[in-house]
């Protein structure tokens, strides 16, 4: 097998975004869980709920919007669902699935968690960036991030 080694420049700009693909959700989680108590993940499955109509969507559908298997959500549902964040209920589509519902105190602990965790994203990220910056790299992320599998 010929490989096809990084360049310099390459490698520079590989090693320097997996610094920052560490770095930046690690920062940003421990900012959320000291300010709110909530995970990264927990964070994630409340905001895209309170997006949706009537602050439902179907399981398997938010597993792929976050590239989790079912098995793995179903899991930290159940964990949100003890804690009065989110409820499960019967999909009439798929009977081995379920919906998840974001619960009024749900709702409430992301609207107390939103202001801070944007300040946060923006003191460790937003900050440090041009508006022309952020545009690169706005369309560079969802040029990646669409690539077909």
């Amino acid at each position: 097998m010929d490989t096809d080694w990084l360049t310099p420049d390459e490698e520079q700009a590989w090693r320097a975004f997996r610094r920052m693909f560490t770095a930046l959700p690690a920062r940003l989680g421990r900012d959320l869980a000291t300010d709110s108590g909530l995970s990264s993940a927990d964070y994630e499955v409340l905001s895209t709920l309170s997006e949706k109509p009537d602050r439902r969507w179907a399981l398997k559908d938010l597993a792929s919007k976050a590239e989790w298997s079912r098995s793995r959500l179903s899991h930290h549902a159940s964990r949100m669902q003890s804690r009065g964040l989110v409820d499960k209920e019967p999909d009439p589509h798929d009977a081995r699935g379920c919906i998840l519902r974001l619960t009024d105190r749900g709702l409430a602990v992301l609207e107390e968690a939103a202001p801070r965790h944007v300040a946060s994203v923006r003191r460790r990220f937003l900050d440090h960036l041009t508006p022309e910056e952020l545009a690169v790299l706005g369309r560079l992320s969802a040029r990646v991030a669409d690539l077909p599998e």
